[in-house]
């Protein structure tokens, strides 16, 4: 009787090794269908499978078959299944016994009863970073470092052009300086000029030169104006 018991359940145990589990079936289906083609088809040589549009996959596709439509839920089967993901820039899903044209070998995909903490991990790793978060992250990245870029450039163009206002006040203050300069030079020659003049006709009294009363102390006046002048607008 126990042997008879024992071959009764070789047929169904038969049966559940022949048939695939649903899950692969109808992700199969998914991957076959050539209407999909723009949201989830075969890889180049039809080792794996590439889900282009994870998010119209979840929105439309998911709930026709699995009644969720949730992508990392989908991505969490697919790891229990033996699936790895091999590409970083798209969501590709390979395993040997998941083959374009080679439906028969889906019998021999197996669930995994138990992982490790390390799979664990990097499945939750894999569920959780995205092509399109990952490349989010790295233009939020650079957008930050051309934010910060853009602020130094900033900040030294408000500090060369403040340079440059002082320059540009310290310059016509020269200029002024240089004119007011020219000008005490231009009347000290009108001066010495003058006294040449009146040095060549001087006042005589019977052939004696005469001073006029109050001339000499008025020309050392002048000249001790003209370089006091001078003095102080070189010290500025």
């Amino acid at each position: 009787m126990a042997s008879d018991h024992s071959d009764n359940h070789k047929p169904l145990e038969y049966v559940r090794k022949s048939t695939p589990p649903p899950f692969l079936l109808k992700t199969y289906m998914l991957v076959e269908d050539p209407a999909t083609n723009e949201v989830v088809s075969w890889n180049g040589d039809g080792t794996g499978f590439v889900v282009w549009q994870p998010a119209e996959f979840a929105r439309d596709l998911l709930p026709t078959l699995f009644k969720h439509s949730n992508f990392s839920s989908f991505v969490r089967q697919l790891n229990t299944y033996g699936f790895r993901k091999v590409a970083t820039s798209r969501w590709e899903f390979c395993n040997d016994m998941f083959r374009k044209g080679e439906r028969e070998l889906l019998c021999n995909i197996r669930r995994r009863k138990a992982w490790s903490n390390n799979q664990q991990r990097a499945a939750s790793i894999i569920q959780a970073t995205s092509p399109q978060e990952s490349d989010e992250e790295h233009e939020r990245s650079s957008s930050t470092s051309s934010s910060s870029g853009y602020n130094s450039l900033v900040d030294e163009n408000k500090r060369l052009r403040k340079e440059n206002g002082v320059l540009s006040s310290e310059l016509t203050g020269m200029k002024r300086k240089c004119k007011e300069l020219l000008d005490l030079v231009a009347k000290y020659a009108q001066f010495e000029k003058e006294k040449e003049d009146e040095s060549t006709t001087p006042l005589k009294l019977f052939g004696v030169r005469l001073e006029v009363e109050g001339e000499r102390e008025k020309k050392r006046r002048i000249s001790e104006i003209i370089s006091q002048s001078a003095s102080i607008l070189l010290s500025q």
